[in-house]
Parts: C-alpha cells; sequence; structure tokens
C-alpha cells in the first residue's frame, strides 16, 4: 500500500532536472526520522522492492527497456539497504551519518554483504543492476530482449533478502 503526497510542480520539475529522485529522498528522510527497528526497515524496503519488480514487469510487457531497466536496479537497490541495516555494517552507518546513499556505498555495501553472508550472488545482482542503470536507463541502449535475462537475477536478490528478514525475525522470537 502506499500513498499519494502532493508537491508543487515547480518544486518537483526543479528537482528533476537536478536528478533528484524525490521518492528516495522522502523515504530516506522519513526512515531517519521515524527510527524503526531493522528489520521493519528492511521490511519496508522490501515492500518498495515488490513494488519496482512490478513495476519493471510492467514496463517490460509494454516494450519499455529504458524505465524497465531503472525499476529492476531500484529492486536491487532497496534489497541492497534492507540487507545493510538488517545486518548494520559500516556502509548503512555512513548513508545514515550523510543523509543518503551514495553509489559508491551501495556498491561497497554489496560487496560487503557477498563476503559476509558468503553468497556472490549479491555482489553479482549489484552488478548487473549498476549495468542496468548506467546502460539500460541512463544510456537507453539495452532493448527489451537484452534485458529480460536479468529478471531473474533481479528475482533472485529480492527472494534472497526476504528469506533473511524471516530468518532474522525467526531467531529474534
Amino acid at each position: 500500500m502506499s500513498v499519494v503526497l502532493r508537491i508543487p510542480r515547480r518544486l518537483y520539475e526543479k528537482a528533476a532536472e537536478r536528478g533528484i529522485d524525490i521518492e528516495s529522498r522522502v523515504i530516506e528522510l522519513l526512515l531517519s526520522e521515524v527510527k524503526v527497528d531493522p528489520a521493519e526497515e528492511a521490511s519496508i524496503r522490501i515492500e518498495l522492492a515488490e513494488r519496482f519488480l512490478d513495476e519493471a514487469e510492467g514496463y517490460l510487457g509494454k516494450g519499455d527497456p529504458v524505465q524497465a531497466s531503472e525499476k529492476m536496479y531500484k529492486v536491487v537497490e532497496e534489497c541492497i539497504k534492507a540487507l545493510a541495516r538488517l545486518l548494520s555494517i559500516p556502509e548503512y552507518q555512513s548513508a545514515v551519518k550523510e543523509g543518503r546513499w551514495w553509489i559508491q556505498l551501495l556498491g561497497k555495501a554489496a560487496r560487503r554483504l557477498a563476503r559476509m553472508l558468503s553468497e556472490p550472488k549479491v555482489e553479482f545482482a549489484w552488478a548487473v543492476a549498476y549495468d542496468l542503470h548506467v546502460w539500460g536507463f541512463h544510456e537507453a541502449k539495452y532493448s527489451v530482449d537484452d534485458i529480460r535475462g536479468d529478471l531473474d537475477h533481479v528475482r533472485w536478490i529480492l527472494s534472497f533478502t526476504k528469506k533473511l528478514l524471516e530468518e532474522s525475525r525467526t531467531h529474534r522470537s
């Protein structure tokens, strides 16, 4: 479930001109202010990731590889953030301190998580997502056929993240 937030169009357009992802900024700000526990934040991020996956699949069905690429990237991004919060890794602490997740923090987090969890697919999923973000979204160089197979990696990291969240809840109970 989501809620619509209304802001002045001029502000939205100014932010978009500067490449600011308003939704991500609002979510990060609210999470920093609300101070939810790690499992709850991870759960919120998984909810976002599931929505982005649905949107990505819809864009693929419509033949829009640019938007599908970005939505698939967002799935992986939210999963990396969820795992980073759940495991309280240094990159998460840096993002909190700096007030946002920089792309290099996400890359470093994916690498650390892959090592900590002994699961190289985490780092690989991030590499695929970053490739989609740059070449599929920003450069618009990929077709639907080029990216359709990447859905497997995106679905895998979402499933993996959900499993780890569930295991963390079970261990705390």
